[in-house]
């Protein structure tokens, strides 16, 4: 074969292998660049930059704190006591000039006491009639809970600030202010702490996430 052939062919051969090579580092460069490009757009999704006792500190210089609502069946009360549970709440809130945002979230309800509570007592019973009926209504139950068919809505009312300098004493304050006007108006309410803000962050932002399991909470968020 011609030399020059020879090395022309050796040419091309390197040239092919070096085009090949240089569009593997290309498209692996790209990769990464989408991947981290997801992981700051997740990030900058759930805004939250920590989470310390009763407090929630956002990326974009904000706190939080929040309170959880006991929910009311207004069902239960008149159309006159509906109308005063109303006119209590709102003169109460009144002196609260600042924004307000309620947050409702459905989730499973928790059956575990009552599927405790038929456990012990199919363990004692003696009758087989007795028996048959606990197992039928823990399976019933059971699949009602696992089929996400009976759900309860809880609600939580975050309260904020522009993040400043101890400024942990002046969120802490509005939010006993307004947990004192609930509970003047018979509607009890709770400040949550860190596993729980944690546990509702995780709710919120991580449909996956099984938020009636009692395990540790680490303040981890989903990475979409």
């Amino acid at each position: 074969m011609n030399p020059l052939i020879s090395i022309a062919i050796f040419l091309l051969t390197v040239l092919i292998g070096g085009a090949v090579y240089f569009f593997m580092i290309q498209k692996q460069k790209k990769q990464r660049k989408a991947e981290n490009k997801d992981q700051e757009t997740a990030q900058e999704f759930t805004n939250v930059k920590d989470i310390r006792d009763k407090y929630l500190y956002t990326r974009d210089h904000l706190i939080f704190q929040y309170l959880k609502i006991d929910a009311v069946s207004i069902d239960l009360l008149s159309q006159r006591e509906k109308e005063s549970l109303t006119r209590r709440l709102t003169a109460e809130l009144s002196g609260d000039q600042q924004t307000l945002k309620l947050i409702a979230v459905s989730r499973p309800v928790d059956i575990s006491p009552l599927i405790n509570e038929y456990a012990e007592l199919l363990a004692t019973s003696s009758n087989p009639k007795q028996k048959e009926l606990l197992r039928k209504e823990t399976a019933a139950i059971s699949n009602y809970a696992l089929s996400g068919e009976v759900v309860e809505r809880q609600f939580y009312l975050p309260l904020w600030q522009r993040y400043e300098d101890d400024c942990e004493q002046d969120i802490s304050r509005r939010t006993k202010d307004v947990k004192a006007a609930f509970e003047s108006s018979k509607v009890p309410c709770e400040i949550l702490k860190e596993k729980d803000i944690t546990r509702l962050c995780n709710l919120i932002n991580n449909p996956a996430y099984v938020h009636l399991e009692d395990t540790d909470i680490s303040p981890t968020f989903p990475m979409l």
